[in-house]
């Protein structure tokens, strides 16, 4: 109590000005922190307001178009983190540079796991066409990514299929590991995606030509003591009694 016999005024956060695009920021992050935790129509303004600690108003100041407007705003950033996730150097050996795209990827899963499976499985009431375009600008990005390691830039149609494939099955594991209380470790999942992706490659190979000469191209690169190396070695005792079907 005070001299005046009222309680002291308890002392409020004191208001940053930030300039508009950094407070936009802040109110982004902000909602990408929620949408981390739950799925997006389970996340109010009052939410991200109070996350931001800022007021509604200034909320809608920046994001007029209400909870749908700053949904899209925060997808499209996460689209923006997930499509420079492929991003990486074109040298050294495909597999190494999978698994640090992998890296980056998974760790954004890992980050975002309830927004990541509310992204990638719809059913949201936010959900729009904008939205879904979003997500499939990512896709489309992956894929883009991944030929251009393998060095192609007019792909068809079994490769880019074959690349196609192996982005969902990445969304699909990642999915699923999710389910599976995030197990096995990431870094068991990121070998294993790799794994897939040059058993996906090699199968394509056999039926395709262009296939088979990126994937030529791609084996003279690995060394035997990487990533494809311990792959060939844990395979060959697998298919070692198949010498009956050649």
């Amino acid at each position: 109590m005070n001299g005046s016999g009222t309680a002291p005024a308890v002392p409020r956060p004191a208001y940053r000005r930030l300039s508009v695009e950094q407070r936009r920021s802040q109110l982004l992050s902000a909602a990408l922190g929620l949408f981390a935790q739950r799925a997006p129509e389970d996340v109010s303004l009052d939410d991200v307001a109070t996350a931001a600690e800022v007021s509604r108003p200034l909320v809608y100041r920046y994001f007029p178009g209400g909870k749908q407007q700053l949904y899209e705003a925060a997808l499209r950033s996460a689209a923006d983190i997930l499509e420079g996730c492929f991003a990486e150097p074109e040298s050294g050996p495909l597999t190494h540079r999978l698994s640090h795209a992998l890296d980056r990827y998974l760790a954004f899963v890992d980050e975002h796991d309830a927004g990541f499976s509310a992204l990638l499985q719809g059913g949201s009431v936010v959900e729009t066409a904008r939205t879904n375009a979003i997500v499939d600008e990512v896709r489309r990005a992956a894929v883009d990514q991944i030929l251009r390691h393998l060095g192609v830039p007019e792909p068809g149609i079994r490769l880019r299929m074959t690349v196609r494939m192996w982005i969902s099955a990445v969304e699909g594991a990642s999915l699923i590991w999710l389910d599976e209380d995030k197990q096995p470790a990431l870094n068991e999942l990121r070998d294993w995606l790799v794994d897939h992706f040059v058993a996906l490659l090699t199968a394509t190979a056999a039926r395709d030509p262009q296939t088979a000469r990126v994937t030529r191209a791609a084996l003279k690169l690995e060394a035997s003591d990487g990533p494809l190396g311990d792959l060939a070695r844990r395979v060959l005792p697998v298919v070692g009694d198949a010498t009956h079907l050649l």
